[in-house]
């Protein structure tokens, strides 16, 4: 049996974390390809995986102004 929890980033589905059987970790699968580089890195919780993704969220946006600019 698994554990499977929904990453959402300002109102998107980034992708999900799934906890397999005896694992301690879960494993990220990207939904978006805009989350693609966190496509399976392991987090100890997925909390922990919902920060990673929210903080390549905003630096990516960041990114995006000053490449604006």
């Amino acid at each position: 049996m698994s554990d499977a929890f929904i990453i959402e980033v300002a109102d998107e589905t980034a992708g999900i974390v799934v906890r397999q059987d005896r694992e301690k970790t879960y494993r990220f699968h990207a939904s978006l390809p805009r989350y693609f580089p966190l496509d399976g890195k392991i987090f100890s919780a997925p909390r922990d995986a919902e920060r990673a993704a929210q903080a390549y969220s905003a630096r990516n946006s960041k990114q995006k102004v000053r490449a604006a600019a």
